[in-house]
């Protein structure tokens, strides 16, 4: 076990890094939409461009470890991720930033699955639960700590620093990781699937835009044009996935109705969880006048009780599947929802609390058991590479999400605007409600979706688990 510590503790600072930014940019919005002088509809591509990126990168992974090895791409993604920090530091238009966060996620979307195969290959065979075990830490300390570290940073400093803090810590990285890290091999791959890897990215974009263009009019030309370009790209990347001897993503996999249902259901829920990462801290700093540090406290209630119901999630599942306990979870994710869209200027923090835990215990119940579902009902002979397909979707549906109910947001605004007689105070309120309604709808689909989630047959269960151990840990 000590000839693992250097390795692991490479490992854990790049992940701490990478999550840490994801949490802070949520709080930072507001004050990025402030110095910039922007809307959010603008300022949420500097999220929406991130997750894109992510999910273009996550799905070559594997490829890449096993074509260069994986000490060398590991670092490679650490120095990319903290030169787009740089980068991002000194942006001095939403444009800049936008294009600056995209070699952010182009270095952060491979950084976890790359680490995880690392540790999971050099742990030994009776220690590798344990030791898999240790990289959740970073997992549960970056949406504790982030929140509060960005507020910080926010109230303290500016915001270049919740950039600007990821170079040490990127430099420390790369340091014990050139010390520690083995090694690997490299293996003869097959070809690269360069249309999949070319169409996917211009598919989930156009579409992306789409969405956003089309929150403020479905008529307009740019929405049609976005719509017309992501639908022949999205249609011709499912073509070459379904050809493709080694496709970049496995698409083969949704063929199952049980996987298609679980996914659809994970992907709901997502989006309504998003509401609440984004809008939440938004709406504690433009309607409360909240300081960022203030609002990141008022966050870490969410992750405690997310953290709290989590082992709970766990052993429902056991007992009961997953029907049940993601039908709850997913509905207390968009009660919460539901109640925060009743939210009035005059609430108090008291009542932000109260929603956010309420989020906070249904993400913790049904998280686990809808991705474990997920990869009990995979087809065996596919459940190896359902991984890095169900992490990419994740990433384009939360880019769609901040898309469209930034949108959407953007567009109540004006609406209300004009019926309040230009009371800027109350619509926003409205507009902030009228958006958590919708996410809370979104919410209350999945949770119904869940309502057909079948548990897999015994046999199937065993064997798709012995199967799928090594190859989902390796992010491959």
């Amino acid at each position: 076990m000590k000839a693992i510590m250097g390795p692991m503790m490479a490992i854990v600072v790049g992940m701490i890094m990478v999550i840490l930014d994801s949490t802070v940019m949520n709080i930072a919005v507001p004050v990025l939409m402030h110095d910039f002088g922007t809307t959010v509809n603008t300022m949420q591509w500097s999220i929406t461009a991130y997750t894109l990126a992510l999910s273009a990168v996550i799905p070559l992974a594997g490829w890449l470890t096993d074509r260069f090895g994986a000490k060398q791409i590991f670092l490679i993604t650490i120095f990319l991720f903290t030169a787009g920090s740089l980068l991002c530091s000194f942006a001095a238009t939403p444009e800049q930033l936008i294009v600056y966060r995209i070699i952010q996620g182009i270095g952060g979307g491979m950084v976890q699955p790359i680490g995880m195969a690392i540790i999971f290959k050099l742990a030994p065979p009776n220690k590798q639960g344990a030791v898999m075990g240790m990289l959740g830490i970073p997992m549960m300390l970056g949406p504790a700590l982030g929140p509060v570290l960005g507020g910080y940073l926010l109230e303290y400093a500016t915001w270049h620093w919740i950039f600007l803090i990821n170079l040490p810590i990127g430099i420390i990285a790369i340091l014990v990781g050139l010390k520690f890290l083995p090694r690997v091999e490299r293996k003869t791959v097959p070809a690269l699937d360069f249309w999949g890897m070319l169409l996917a990215p211009i598919a989930f974009a156009t579409l992306s835009y789409a969405v956003s263009e089309g929150g403020k009019d479905w008529g307009s030309k740019n929405t049609i044009v976005s719509l017309i370009v992501g639908i022949v790209a999205l249609l011709l990347f499912i073509i070459v996935e379904l050809r493709h001897r080694q496709p970049l993503l496995e698409l083969r996999v949704f063929k199952s109705w049980d996987f298609t249902l679980g996914i659809v259901t994970s992907w709901l829920s997502t989006m309504a969880l998003f509401g609440s990462f984004l809008f939440v801290p938004m709406y504690m700093q433009q309607v409360f006048h909240y300081a960022p540090l203030k609002t990141g406290f008022m966050i870490l209630p969410q992750v405690a009780m997310t953290g709290l119901f989590m082992p709970f999630g766990g052993k429902l599942f056991d007992k009961f599947g997953a029907r049940a306990v993601s039908v709850v979870g997913i509905a207390l994710i968009s009660a919460g929802m539901f109640y925060m869209s009743q939210i009035q200027a005059d609430s108090g923090a008291g009542y932000v609390i109260t929603a956010t835990m309420i989020m906070g215990a249904g993400m913790g119940l049904s998280m686990m058991p809808v991705n474990t579902h997920i990869l009990k009902v995979a087809p065996r002979h596919l459940v190896g590479r359902v991984t890095p397909l169900t992490s990419a979707a994740q990433q384009v549906v939360v880019s769609f999400a901040v898309a469209g109910l930034a949108s959407y947001m953007s567009t109540r605004v004006v609406d209300h605007m004009a019926a309040n007689k230009g009371d800027a105070a109350v619509s926003l309120v409205s507009a902030f409600g009228d958006t958590f309604f919708i996410a809370g709808c979104i919410g209350a689909a999945g949770a119904l979706l869940a309502l057909l989630l079948r548990k897999p047959k015994v046999a199937e269960d065993a064997e798709a688990s012995d199967q799928a151990q090594a190859p989902v840990m390796m992010g491959h």
